[in-house]
This record gives C-alpha cells, sequence and structure tokens, in this order.
C-alpha cells in the first residue's frame, strides 16, 4: 500500500469517531469511504509492528471499498472493519486459520456472516490473526515460518488473549473500529475483556454459521462482533441476525425490530444473579478481577436493579458441565485428518502440519468414541435445562469475563509449547470458566468493561442473558455505558490518538 495519500483526519479525530459515528460523517460528506479505508489502512501499517494483529490488509479494497460489493445503502457504509481468518470466508481472499495445513488457502465462497457485514456497508480491510484453528486462548502462530504473537495495546508483553486476539488488538489501538470474531470457548468475550472492549456471543443459531458447518455439527461455536461502543455492537448486529433460508439447523429469530433501537431504551428494572464463584475449577478467580465484577454489581443496584449473590450450586452441574465440553472440544480434533485430505495432504504427514498442542489434542481424540458424544449431548440437555432453571429466577447473570490478568505472550497458553496436555487444557479452562458454560448450552453472553486492576490492565463484566434475549444485555450495557463512560472507549499506550498527528 502507497503511503503518498494523506490523511484526511487527524489521528485523535479518528480515534474519537466509532463506528457509527464514521458512517455518519461519510454520509455527511465529511469523508469518503477510500478516505476512511485508507487512514485504517495506514493505522495498521503504523502499529501493527508492535502489536502483530493484521495478516494483511486487501490493497484493493482500499484502493476501491466497494469492491467486494458493500451496500451504500447499509446504515455502517463505509466503517473499515476486519476479518478474523477463521471459519467465515470471503470469495478470493486467503483464509489460512492460523495453522500450516491452510497456508495459501483461498476461500471458495463468501459465508452467509461475511455477506450480513457486507449488506451493513461494512468494507473489509484485511485479516486479523488467530491461534491454529482457533483451539487456544492465546493468539500465536509460527505457520508463515516465523513466530508472529498478538500483543496487548495496553501491555505488549501481556497477549491480547485468543482466539479472536488480532480483531481485538487491532479495534483497541484504534485501527478499526469493529473486528469480527467467532466464540467456542469465549474467543470472543475473552480478547474483549483483556483489551477493555465490548464483546458479543450471540444466541446459538442467531447468526448464520459458515457454509460448511451448522449448529448441529458444531453446538459450541458462534460468530461474533468487537467494537469498542454498544452502540456499534448492536447497530452491526442488525444486520449480522440474518440466516438464509435453509442456512441454520436450528434457527433463532431476532427480535423482531432494530436492536441499536432497543439498544437506547432503558432496561426495565431487572433481577441480576452476581457469581464470582470456582464454577467447579479448582482455583478461584483473580481478586481484582472479583473485586470489579462486584464494584459494577453495585453500581447496577444503584440503577435501579435488584442484585443478588449466588452460590455456584444454584446454576448447574459443574461437574457434568466440564465433562461435556471436554468431550465435545477433544473428540472434535478427529476430524483433522479428513481436514488434511481435503488440502490435498496425506494423513500420515498430519503431525509435520499441526501445532505440539494440537497434536496433543489430536491424539487425545482419539480416546472418545460414539458413547462418550451421546453422553456428552445428555449431559447438556440437563445443563440446559439448570440455567433455564436459573433464568426463571433471574433476568441476568453477571460474572466475570475471565479469571485470571492477561497473561504473557507466548507462554501457558500458546499452542507452540509442548506441555502435557491435561495441564496445558485444565489451565485454559480454570482461566475461561465464565465464558465457557455460554457455550455449552448456547445463551448470549457480552462482555463489558468493567475497569482495571493494579497493573492497569483491563478487566471484563460479563452479562449473561437468556437464549434471544440480547436486547436485554444491549440496553443493559448501554445504560451501565451511559452512567460510567469513563470504562468503556478507553484509550490503551499502544494507539492511533499517541502517534504524531500527520495528514
Amino acid at each position: 500500500m502507497s503511503m503518498s495519500r494523506s490523511l484526511i483526519m487527524t489521528w485523535r479525530e479518528w480515534a474519537g469517531h466509532d463506528g457509527l459515528a464514521l458512517a455518519s460523517a461519510i454520509r455527511q460528506g465529511a469523508l469518503t469511504a477510500r478516505e476512511a479505508a485508507f487512514q485504517a489502512a495506514s493505522a495498521i501499517v503504523l502499529l501493527n509492528p508492535r502489536l502483530e494483529a493484521v495478516l494483511e490488509v486487501f490493497d484493493d479494497v482500499v484502493e476501491q471499498p466497494d469492491v467486494e460489493g458493500s451496500s451504500r445503502d447499509g446504515g455502517l457504509y463505509g466503517v473499515p472493519m476486519l476479518l478474523k481468518d477463521l471459519a467465515a470466508g470471503l470469495r478470493g481472499r486467503k483464509q489460512e486459520q492460523g495453522s500450516r495445513l491452510y497456508k495459501d488457502f483461498v476461500a471458495p465462497h463468501t459465508d452467509p456472516i461475511i455477506e450480513n457485514f457486507l449488506r451493513a456497508g461494512l468494507i473489509p480491510v484485511g485479516r486479523s490473526t488467530t491461534p491454529e484453528l482457533g483451539l487456544a486462548w492465546d493468539t500465536t502462530t509460527d505457520y508463515l515460518d516465523t513466530v508472529m504473537s498478538t500483543r496487548n495495546p495496553w501491555n505488549t508483553e501481556r497477549t491480547a488473549g485468543g482466539s479472536s486476539g488480532g480483531s481485538a488488538a487491532a479495534v483497541a489501538a484504534g485501527m478499526v473500529p469493529v473486528g469480527s470474531s467467532s466464540d467456542g470457548g469465549g474467543s470472543t468475550r475473552i480478547p474483549a475483556a483483556l483489551c477493555g472492549l465490548v464483546g458479543l456471543k450471540p444466541t446459538r443459531g442467531l447468526l448464520p454459521r459458515p457454509l460448511n458447518s451448522s449448529e448441529y455439527l458444531s453446538r459450541i461455536s458462534n460468530d461474533g462482533i468487537i467494537t469498542r461502543t454498544v452502540r456499534d455492537t448492536a447497530a452491526v448486529l442488525d444486520y449480522a441476525a440474518h440466516v438464509p433460508l435453509g442456512g441454520s439447523f436450528m434457527h433463532v429469530r431476532g427480535m423482531g425490530q432494530s436492536y441499536l433501537e432497543a439498544s437506547k431504551r432503558h432496561p426495565r428494572p431487572l433481577r441480576i444473579a452476581l457469581s464470582t464463584g470456582s464454577w467447579g475449577r479448582a482455583h478461584t478467580v483473580d481478586a481484582a478481577a472479583a473485586e470489579r465484577i462486584k464494584a459494577l454489581a453495585e453500581q447496577l443496584a444503584a440503577l435501579g436493579h435488584s442484585v443478588e449473590e449466588i452460590n455456584d450450586r444454584d446454576i448447574c452441574n459443574w461437574e457434568e458441565m466440564w465433562d461435556s465440553y471436554t468431550i465435545n472440544w477433544m473428540s472434535g480434533r478427529a476430524l483433522l485428518p479428513d481436514m488434511a485430505r481435503a488440502q490435498g495432504i496425506a494423513p500420515e504427514s498430519l503431525k509435520d502440519y499441526l501445532t505440539p498442542m494440537t497434536w496433543r489434542m489430536y491424539e487425545a481424540s482419539q480416546g472418545y468414541d460414539k458413547f462418550d458424544l451421546w453422553r456428552s449431548m445428555m449431559m447438556n440437555n440437563r445443563l440446559s435445562r439448570d440455567f433455564g432453571r436459573l433464568f426463571e429466577r433471574f433476568d441476568i447473570l453477571l460474572a466475570p469475563a475471565y479469571a485470571v490478568p492477561a497473561p504473557l505472550a507466548n507462554t501457558d497458553g500458546s499452542l507452540l509449547g509442548g506441555q502435557p496436555l491435561d495441564d496445558w487444557f485444565n489451565r485454559q479452562l480454570d482461566a475461561s470458566r465464565y465464558a465457557i458454560p455460554a457455550n455449552e448450552v448456547g445463551l448470549p453472553s457480552l462482555a463489558i468493561p468493567a475497569g482495571f486492576d493494579g497493573d492497569r490492565m483491563p478487566v471484563g463484566a460479563q452479562l449473561y442473558g437468556r437464549w434471544g434475549e440480547e436486547a436485554l444485555l444491549l440496553q443493559l450495557a448501554a445504560q451501565v455505558e451511559a452512567a460510567h463512560p469513563d470504562l468503556f472507549n478507553t484509550v490503551p499506550p499502544v494507539h492511533v490518538s499517541n502517534m504524531a498527528d500527520a495528514r
């Protein structure tokens, strides 16, 4: 990309625009979609060497923003976004999924969620990083023959989380206002929390799955959205929540009205359950995280909501939760030989194409059979009913988004190490305990900023809601955002507004 063109905004002006503000400025003629795409690409060029969050800038899109068919009638026309390099693909663009298995793979079609983004008018300007096949809560890869570890803009020694770490780091640093994500165990909400952002995992079935997948094939995974403001999340969801006919094993209808408009209304007084418990894991939550979540609970009570702290046993059978999720997660790696064959790779060579921890997960998958899968499905049924009973008593469940501070990048959470699998996976489950149940039972969950710990690292809260009640989550989050704007849209040390302004 040529840097000879001048920027239309100063970096502080750019940082002051969320997606909706930028779309409004484009509609009013203050700048063009091409100028916005170039400014985003320029931010990537300047900041990506420090964050390693972006794999590729689509130079042709920067020059011609409408080349992929972004609708000029969309409410977010001209807003640049990054596409997570996993699952949902854009026809004719690389989609390497963080793995040597898919190196240089080009998406043969455009998946429905990407079509929805284009219908919104969003401009995909590049690809953001993901760990191999999205299988870690740290975004580090080596498939490009060098170690690439996505860094947190709040402290570049720390991870931005995973598996949507690239989108989160880029949005937090002000490169783009919106990043796509996916979430099979907190992969939207955890990076959002660690980077001080808003991250939505919708109800299972609300958003379309990629053409080669469905909710039946993978009940735990959802596409999602990472933004800096609640209203941007609501605005994108208005377009994202459209499933083509026949495109879902279980189609959940949207609310029938605008999520953005709904988010502008204060919620009714809500019954909120508060939990910072162990959720069936061996280690307790980080004290600073628990403190910030309890402070948020007090703020919610001051806004007129009823908050009640509950015991772990009020939520679900935790032994079944971790057993069912582990079966689903590990047994799914049995598909890796078929994935290799589809790429023209002999299954006998599979180990040469995988990171050490992914290979260990494949080896573990050989220990599961069809009876384990049936057992997992029966446990899932009981767990879903457990959460149903909880949400008969409460409207919202408030919990931390992550149980530990942001770990150092490319350490214990990385796929590149050679650790014993049980130790590695249990550490991931311990840290991600508050996010995973939403994947197991298909509930919507929204990560929002809750302040900072003693090291000035973001702490994220998580709002669980009933199935299909994304609007209520957005209303409550918007109410918190309005009452405590200092928690949202914060500026980390690595950020466009901290660069010397140039035009």
